[in-house]
């Protein structure tokens, strides 16, 4: 049976930027729970509503855009593929993700690390690159390099923009560049998985392998 596609839309005017997430894709096989849906896509707006008001210039615009498309990304390509453990694992790691950089914004405020270039707070670390870099750690281990290495890229791209606009300093973003890949290290798993472990007996010495598709 064919789905039809519906779309949610997130506006925000003050940046001149147009989101619109996927809440729907038409698929053959029966998608992951819709409580894991609604919870990606509410934290997906919840972290592009604390983008900054006001965008300096066009690259500023098109890192917000590229900045969202990231993690959209990396939730629809687990979809297309009917992988029900990744759409999981890709809401725990973004979850996991902001929830630690929040943390880490609010503890570094009212210190030197929390001053931006511009001379704002919350600097340290960069809420932007965090986000985007849990898109290109999920994909990096859940589908491999091949994925992993174009999201970095444009993850980078993200964090040129926001210290090339006096957003942060160069020590913000790598930062979040740094906890983005620790945190996928830990929440997410190959798609490809496979284990060899030593296994033994009351008389006996074997290997256990395992894989998963």
């Amino acid at each position: 049976m064919q789905r039809k596609v519906k779309t949610a839309s997130l506006v925000r005017e003050e940046d001149a930027v147009y989101c619109y997430l996927l809440s729907a894709i038409p698929h053959t096989e029966v998608p992951m729970t819709r409580l894991y849906r609604y919870v990606a896509s509410l934290a997906i707006v919840f972290s592009l509503a604390q983008a900054p008001p006001k965008a300096q210039a066009a690259d500023a615009i098109s890192g917000h855009i590229v900045m969202a498309a990231i993690p959209v990304g990396a939730f629809a390509t687990a979809y297309l593929k009917n992988d029900k453990e990744g759409e999981k694992q890709f809401v725990r790691n973004l979850l996991a993700n902001q929830l630690l950089n929040s943390t880490l914004r609010l503890a570094f405020n009212y210190t030197g690390l929390g001053r931006r270039p511009n001379g704002n707070g919350y600097g340290f670390p960069s809420g932007h690159v965090a986000f985007a870099g849990a898109g290109a750690s999920f994909l990096e281990e859940r589908y491999g390099w091949q994925y992993g290495v174009p999201a970095w890229l444009l993850t980078g791209y993200v964090a040129w923009v926001r210290v090339d606009n006096n957003d942060h300093h160069a020590r913000d973003v790598i930062a979040a560049a740094a906890l983005a890949y620790g945190i996928g290290k830990l929440f997410v798993t190959p798609e490809n998985a496979t284990h060899l472990a030593p296994v033994i007996g009351p008389d006996w010495i074997g290997l256990r392998w395992e894989r998963s598709w």
